[in-house]
């Protein structure tokens, strides 16, 4: 479990770098680059939670051939909002660490 945690956090830094560096050559400043990509993920993580949504009720209703294409957006979403959650916690932890810097 250890391990796949690792993973997982060495792919978050590389995608957070690599959203960051795409928006810091469109915008101005890094803080509004920084915001950009904070913006897009909640977007992509909403994205990926309305498609589990869709296919959660196409199987419901029966339009929905395999099961697998449900597992699949499930897991996508779940994927994305621990990714979300994760990031959010870092940004608290760096502000909290930040309001407590003596001047």
């Amino acid at each position: 479990m250890s391990a796949y945690i690792q993973s997982l956090d060495s792919i978050t830094a590389q995608k957070v770098a690599t959203t960051l560096q795409k928006t810091v050559e469109e915008n101005d400043t890094p803080f509004s680059a920084f915001f950009e990509s904070a913006v897009q993920l909640i977007k992509e993580t909403n994205d990926l939670q309305s498609a589990a949504e869709a296919e959660a009720v196409k199987m419901m209703l029966g339009y929905a051939e395999n099961a697998h294409d449900l597992t699949n957006a499930l897991t996508k979403a779940e994927l994305a909002i621990n990714y979300t959650t994760t990031i959010k916690n870092k940004i608290l932890e760096a502000y909290k660490e930040i309001m407590n810097i003596q001047i």
